[in-house]
Formats: structure tokens, C-alpha cells, sequence
């Protein structure tokens, strides 16, 4: 029982350093630039579940609160958090808890995987977008035009291979006995 959870923990903080790297996958956009953490993270909550998902997540913000430089453009702090992008790096956490709850609801299953992607995507990209309205002193159009609307097809795309490749890698890692036994 000891060995499962030390084994989760150490995938959680497995997943919060891809987490990092993948938001240093960056195409340039302002006020909001596209990274990879949006396929990271479905992918953690889909692999390890709501419990550790949120886990991995948590590390994730709170290592680039902190200072290191985890952020996109290896940026990190208190500043990066209430600036205008926080509110999607906040909103991760929240994001996986939902992820993996909706997947685990749905049994497991492909559908419930892609079902629960796409609604962390679009939760990411809401709360993100309200975020940079009030901490970007935006009007309404501004923070839709510029935080939500170029990452709604990309992040559905990235959501369904997520929720794919999550529950093939999910199985693989069950069948191989590697997952603990709730999560299998």
C-alpha cells in the first residue's frame, strides 16, 4: 500500500515537470501564448486519476509560485500568478480535479475520457478568459478576442488526443500492474 502511493506521488511529480516543459513549447501569442501544458494536463488527470492529477497540478502552480521557473517563457512568481495569464495556470488545478472525476465517473471509458477533456478545456479557457478581462483591465471582447477564441479548436484537438492517448497509456500502464489497484 506504501509502495502505490510513494509510485503516485513520484508520477504526480513526474507529470508537474512535463507540465513545465510543456509550457515551454510556446508559439507567441499575445496576450496569451499556446503551450503544450493544455495536452499535459488532461493527459495527467486522465493517467493518474482526480487524486493525483490535482496533485501533479497543485505541484505544478505551486513550483512556479515559488520562483521556479515553470511558467511559460521560464517565467515564475506571484506576478506571473496575478497577472492577466494566472488565471489559466490557477485554473489547472480545478481543471484536473474535473478531468479525472468525469473520467472516472464515466467508467474509464474513451467517450467519458474525451467527454471530460473537452470540459477541462473549456473550463481552462472560461475561467482563463474571465481572469484576463479583470486583471488585464480588458473589456469583454478583448478577453474573449484574445484568451479564448484562437484556443477553441486547437485545445478540442488537443483535448481528443489527450483523452485517447490517456486511456491507451492508462490501460497499458494497468494491465503492466504499475497503476495502483483503485486506479486500475
Amino acid at each position: 500500500m506504501g509502495n502505490e502511493r510513494l509510485k503516485m506521488m513520484i508520477l504526480a511529480a513526474l507529470f508537474a515537470a512535463l507540465m513545465g516543459v510543456g509550457a515551454q513549447i510556446i508559439i507567441p501569442v499575445p496576450p496569451v501564448p499556446f503551450t503544450a501544458q493544455t495536452l499535459v494536463l488532461p493527459l495527467m488527470a486522465i493517467i493518474l486519476g482526480k487524486r493525483y492529477g490535482t496533485l501533479a497540478a497543485v505541484l505544478y502552480v505551486l513550483l512556479g509560485t515559488i520562483g521556479i521557473p515553470v511558467f511559460a517563457g521560464m517565467k515564475a512568481g506571484l506576478g506571473i500568478i496575478f497577472g492577466p495569464t494566472g488565471g489559466f495556470i490557477l485554473s489547472y488545478i480545478p481543471a484536473a480535479f474535473l478531468i479525472g472525476w468525469i473520467f472516472e465517473k464515466g467508467g474509464g471509458r474513451t467517450a467519458a475520457a474525451v467527454a471530460a477533456t473537452v470540459v477541462g478545456a473549456m473550463f481552462i479557457l472560461l475561467a482563463g478568459t474571465v481572469w484576463l478581462k479583470y486583471m488585464g483591465s480588458l473589456p469583454w471582447s478583448g478577453a474573449f478576442a484574445g484568451g479564448m477564441l484562437p484556443f477553441i479548436i486547437p485545445d478540442l484537438i488537443k483535448a481528443g488526443f489527450a483523452a485517447v492517448v490517456g486511456v491507451l497509456v492508462r490501460n497499458r500502464l494497468a494491465s503492466a500492474r504499475l497503476l495502483p489497484a483503485a486506479l486500475r
